[in-house]
């Protein structure tokens, strides 16, 4: 194991350094950044800005300039937030990691639930029922989705609130303001698990078809077992294995996968930060969290790989 870990962390620096050399020439390229799109400024003022913050060295010395400070952990200076890219991420991660973590958690729960109900009564009407809404689900966008239920749950039954994370003027603390926070997630959390549940109910129904076809299972039912628990116990248990490989990608999915819906719901978190850097091409914030999306990927890439191993020891890492 200490091998493993080891070889795959020398695998994970290199990735992470030819990663990073790619994201800082992807965007150093890209025509055009927040000091020349900025009408306001004089062609004096932009040269000036340009030689401070280093923008007319060669691209390799910037690359090297940038790489070493991101080792120490300065990823640089947002020049449309005028703070540190750091202090930024403290301050709106937390709020995306609060929403993903909540809609995830619940994607999965109903997606196991739906996916081995509809496997064991496969072609009844509950199967037939759940496949219907799940390309539904699948097939319309998720702005539509969110601005429907803004317009069916906030404006006309006004049960919840349109958007934000709390009330405009609130100075609730406590439980008060927990609940609040609570009242105002419920929207964009159901949007995400109605946008999530669907590929992965799929994903969950294909396993356990193939797997409640096992001879084990016919065993397993043949010694007079309770069908939960052949269900739940035995044939569960190894349709999860090949879906352990989606740990991967759900890791940096926390943060990737909700930018539009932060946008919609005016959710204070780095998703609408990130869409409002690149509307003014605030490229110090756009590498830094692009680079942080990687890290997390290939974290997320490692995790998986041991979870398979911890799941099923007849896996050789």
């Amino acid at each position: 194991m200490s091998t493993y870990l080891l070889r795959r962390l020398i695998y994970m620096v290199v990735i992470l350094l030819a990663a990073s050399l790619f994201i800082f020439c992807l965007y150093a390229l890209t025509p055009g950044d927040f000091i020349t799109n900025n009408l306001k400024l004089s062609p004096e003022r932009k040269a000036e800005l340009r030689e401070i913050y280093g923008f007319n060295k060669p691209l390799i010395d910037r690359y090297l300039n940038w790489m070493g400070r991101a080792l120490h952990g300065d990823f640089g200076f947002s020049l449309a937030q005028q703070k540190p890219v750091l202090t930024l991420f403290n301050e709106y991660v937390w709020n995306s990691f609060l929403l993903a973590i909540t809609s995830t958690f619940f994607t999965w729960v109903i997606a196991v639930i739906i996916g081995v109900i509809s496997a064991y009564r496969q072609y009844s009407w509950f199967d037939s029922l759940v496949m219907v809404l799940i390309f539904a689900a699948m097939s319309i966008p998720s702005f539509f989705i969110g601005l429907f239920l803004i317009k069916l749950f906030a404006v006309d039954l006004r049960w919840l609130p349109p958007g934000g994370m709390t009330t405009t003027g609130s100075n609730a603390a406590g439980w008060a303001y927990v609940l609040e926070v609570l009242h105002h997630m419920t929207l964009p959390v159901v949007v995400m698990v109605l946008l999530g549940v669907g590929s992965l109910t799929r994903y969950f129904r294909s396993n356990m078809l193939d797997v409640i076809r096992q001879d084990y299972i016919r065993t397993a039912r043949a010694k007079g077992m309770k069908e939960r628990t052949v269900l739940f116990r035995h044939a569960l248990r190894n349709a999860m294995l090949p879906a352990i490989t989606l740990v991967g990608f759900e890791l940096p999915g926390l943060f990737g996968g909700s930018l539009i819906i932060e946008k919609i719901f005016n959710w204070p978190g780095i998703g609408q930060l990130y869409m409002q850097s690149f509307t003014v091409r605030d490229y110090p914030l756009l590498m830094g969290f692009t680079m942080f999306i990687a890290v997390l990927t290939v974290i997320g890439t490692l995790l998986s790989d041991i979870l398979y191993h911890v799941a099923d020891p007849r896996v050789k890492l």
